[in-house]
């Protein structure tokens, strides 16, 4: 098996990060999510939460248990996720369809009345998102984990009220969204992704 900061082949022949070809679940989001530039709020909203829910985890993990996240959490629309109290709190920390962590359920009710709020200031969540955007193309190497853009993003978060969004979720938010393109080179995805992202229209805060 690849190291994860390689590339390799798979048995279809196609070229992959070496994380994506390690399992079933994983290759399906790596071809097909990761890295694909993101606008729509509530999927942004989603990943951002999912995020804080992996602290301490695996992707796969979380991954996994995406539906019931979905589920639990109604499709991420932070309108109705915000009108969620300590009774959805309660009942949520008994479904196993998902971390039963009250303190990041606590969080994803909390971020998604911040969420209204970045939407109501700048016209989308997206537009606040994408304001991050480095400069850069696909990367090389070893990948951070932590960059100067994520720590800005996290810093502005928590001065809106956000919470479980430090600087390593951030940039794994980033990466998965399409803010950054982190598939290695020659990865076939990544070529995919690039090809997108050149024509992907980055929401901007309304006039």
């Amino acid at each position: 098996m690849a190291e994860w900061n390689e590339t390799t082949i798979g048995q279809d022949g196609v070229p992959r990060c070496g994380w994506g070809a390690s399992t079933s679940d994983y290759l399906a989001y790596h071809d097909d999510e990761w890295g694909f530039p993101v606008d729509d709020d509530y999927r942004l909203f989603e990943k951002l939460c999912l995020e804080g829910f992996q602290s301490g985890l695996s992707w796969l993990t979380i991954l996994r248990r995406r539906d019931g996240f979905r589920a639990a959490f109604h499709d991420f629309n932070y309108h109705r996720v915000a009108e969620m109290d300590e009774s959805d709190v309660s009942r949520l920390l008994e479904d196993t369809g998902i971390i039963r962590h009250r303190g990041k359920i606590e969080a994803t009710i909390n971020n998604a009345a911040r969420a209204i709020d970045l939407a109501a200031d700048l016209g989308s969540v997206g537009a606040f998102f994408w304001s991050f955007e480095p400069d850069g193309s696909l990367a090389g190497g070893d990948l951070p984990s932590i960059t100067p853009e994520s720590t800005a993003m996290a810093k502005a978060l928590k001065g809106h009220g956000f919470r479980f969004v430090g600087p390593t979720t951030a940039y794994a938010f980033m990466q998965a969204m399409g803010i950054v393109n982190d598939h290695l080179p020659g990865c076939a995805a990544g070529e995919e992704v690039e090809a997108v992202r050149r024509g992907f229209v980055r929401p901007r805060p309304r006039p």
